[in-house]
């Protein structure tokens, strides 16, 4: 039988964790910039949002969306590579995206490596759209594509 998901904001403590798995699984071959100190800044403001995905004393993945007046920008989302295909990825997206609704925002947008056609996918079954490449969006080093959801469904008029 496997354990239920937990997802919770994180706190002080996950910085570190956060850090090192954004270096491992999202930052390989462009320097390491989420350092802890970074994510600390994120999990102190109040306009964004950091969940994790705590397993067995470790993190089995995390993510960060920044909120602006009408819009959030998935900064990042990781899931520890021996946690992948079960869900949890999608599940810090889905957690991310409800808090993203009750704060009234109406379209998350993110971006990952043009070269990175498994987050692409990922993302497409999420109801995330393609729209728009940007060179050398990494550093300078790599492109990249941003993508798109709206989480507000304009109401069909009546007949």
């Amino acid at each position: 039988m496997t354990a239920a998901l937990v997802l919770r904001p994180a706190e002080r403590a996950d910085a570190p964790a956060i850090a090192a798995l954004s270096r491992d699984r999202i930052e390989q071959g462009l320097g390491w910039s989420w350092i802890a100190p970074r994510v600390l800044r994120c999990i102190a403001d109040a306009a964004t949002n950091v969940v994790v995905a705590p397993e067995a004393g470790h993190l089995a993945g995390f993510g960060i969306m920044k909120y602006h007046d009408d819009e959030a920008h998935l900064l990042l989302l990781a899931v520890r590579a021996n946690a992948g295909r079960r869900g949890i990825g999608a599940a810090l997206v889905g957690w991310l995206e409800a808090s993203a609704r009750v704060a009234g925002i109406g379209q998350v947008y993110l971006e990952a490596r043009l070269t990175n056609q498994g987050a692409r996918a990922f993302y497409a079954r999420l109801g995330y759209r393609e729209i728009q490449t940007l060179p050398g969006y990494y550093r300078g080093v790599e492109a990249c594509v941003r993508l798109a959801k709206d989480l507000w469904v304009a109401p069909v008029a009546p007949d």
